[in-house]
């Protein structure tokens, strides 16, 4: 049986190209509204993308983007500048789809891991299971001015590639891996049948179901448990981007989905190879196998010589030749559905795939490299309704990856909170953390 390639596409404003906001086919004026988005979704989910990551940071405009020309160069005044928040704009859309998984980004740098863990699960339940996370570190220092709680010195790039500033990124990823912790241990603080709603008792909740996390780390302390019960999922899918080492030993650790920015073949075995030899070392046992992804910004036309074109005239609207973290692929749909497939042959689970241009390369996606992947017999044929889940209904994101639902951690130990519950129910509304 031929292997499923998974697919995801990452929405960022007009496009990811800083002058796609230009083109003749976008929709500058509707970006801040929720049609837009729901627009884009609906496209995505027809097509039977597996789901949708919503970007999202603290800064005004795109992090990889390279400076434009003209008036407001360099300071975001020449590209689309301002943001939604990815969170908010995925409960948005969670009622009004069916299938397609819903990924917002999500800081940990700044934000409190009591109201990620909360906000995601409400998500999971406005979703119906279709929630996941995209964990973002916010590691600039106009990043932490916004917040006044903390300084983060400046990372250099190239003291970086020196490595100069390690013990900077070691912390501030060390510190993204204990919120991840802490937001699943807050997700399975509630077992399953913790609500009983039993009419005749006047019992709506079993006390023993719910558990205290009590975390104490280096960072912060968090007691939990949740104001939220067990999601959907249990365990909404955890994902995250990576670029190096240290990133890549946080997703082999904590996360389900890795996002990976190979620039060659040669430079995707590398990757590969060391984050498996993560995986091997960090991750605990009994977790589904890593699944990773390659990330690529696409730009898609009827042959390569016009997709060509079309990147330089952005480029030329943008005063400068794109600049990405992730390989730029200019070309047909055909030879990127082979580049996909390729990629799957090399040992890549999926793509996220970040279209230059919204919503055009969105629909050429959706309506000719879908098709494609579907008739290499890598993609199954996904009509209205969706894949159908265990229990009848439609599937949860986990289990369109591939990953089954896990039981709560705590499901079956004694609740030191029963007895707070027995002498004041409210007290099981105690997300209450200390951030070091």
């Amino acid at each position: 049986m031929t292997r499923t390639l998974h697919l995801a596409v990452a929405l960022d404003g007009a496009g990811w190209h800083p002058a796609a906001w230009r083109h003749p086919a976008a929709r500058p004026a509707d970006v801040f509204t929720p049609g837009y988005w729901v627009d884009l979704v609906a496209t995505a989910e027809r097509a039977g993308i597996d789901f949708v990551t919503i970007e999202d940071s603290f800064s005004p405009h795109p992090r990889f983007g390279g400076a434009g020309a003209g008036a407001g160069a360099g300071d975001g005044g020449d590209r689309v500048t301002g943001r939604l928040d990815a969170l908010l704009v995925a409960s948005y859309l969670a009622p009004l789809t069916t299938r397609i998984g819903l990924v917002p980004a999500v800081s940990v740098t700044h934000t409190e891991p009591f109201h990620v863990a909360t906000a995601l699960q409400t998500l999971d339940f406005a979703s119906e299971g279709r929630a996941g996370w995209r964990v973002q570190v916010s590691a600039t220092p106009a990043d932490a001015a916004l917040f006044g709680r903390r300084v983060i010195e400046p990372i250099d790039l190239d003291a970086y590639r020196r490595g100069e500033v390690q013990t900077v990124i070691r912390d501030l990823f060390d510190e993204a891996g204990d919120v991840i912790e802490v937001v699943r241990r807050i997700w399975d603080s509630w077992e399953d049948d913790a609500i009983i709603r039993d009419v005749g008792s006047g019992r709506f909740l079993d006390g023993s179901k719910v558990h205290y996390p009590d975390f104490e780390g280096r960072f912060f302390s968090v007691k939990g448990a949740s104001i939220t019960p067990r999601s959907p999922q249990g365990q909404p899918p955890v994902t995250a981007l990576a670029h190096a080492t240290i990133p890549y030993e946080l997703a082999a650790e904590h996360a389900d989905i890795v996002y990976i920015t190979p620039q060659s073949p040669e430079h995707l075995a590398e990757i590969l190879a060391e984050v498996r030899d993560a995986e091997r070392r960090l991750r605990p046992e009994g977790w589904p196998a890593l699944l990773v992804y390659a990330d690529l910004l696409v730009l898609l036309e009827g042959n390569a010589e016009d997709a060509v074109a079309a990147l330089s005239a952005l480029d030329d609207l943008a005063g400068a030749p794109l600049a990405s973290d992730a390989l730029v692929v200019a070309g047909t749909p055909t030879a990127l559905a082979e580049r996909l497939l390729d990629g799957q042959r090399r040992g890549l689970d999926g793509f996220r795939l970040r279209p230059a241009r919204l919503p055009v390369d969105l629909d050429a996606i959706a309506r000719e490299v879908v098709p494609l992947l579907e008739a290499a017999g890598v993609r199954d044929v996904i009509g209205v309704g969706g894949e159908v889940g265990a229990d009848g209904g439609a599937a949860t994101l986990r289990e369109v990856l591939g990953f089954e639902r896990p039981a709560s951690r705590y499901a079956g130990a004694t609740a030191d909170i029963a007895e707070d519950v027995a002498a004041d129910p409210r007290s099981v509304s105690t997300g209450s953390g200390v951030r070091a």
